[in-house]
């Protein structure tokens, strides 16, 4: 395998890990807290707005690049 597949599957696959942990920590700091579904709502809005963001960057630089 060519380093630069392992690398992009080990980015992909530690990114989406990330990002469920992510959800997890929010998941537990709504209901430690008391948020409320609105409240709930506006968190994961929040970290959907920064993965959006991360996903929008990615699909501009292939694009940029041509791939």
């Amino acid at each position: 395998m060519e380093p630069e597949v392992f690398e992009n599957w080990m980015m992909t696959g530690l990114i989406t890990g990330l990002v469920g942990f992510m959800a997890f920590i929010v998941w537990d700091l709504a209901k430690k807290s008391n948020a409320g579904k609105f409240g709930t709502f506006i968190l994961f809005f929040a970290l959907g707005l920064g993965v959006l963001g991360f996903v929008i960057k990615t699909l501009v630089i292939g694009s940029l690049e041509g791939l």
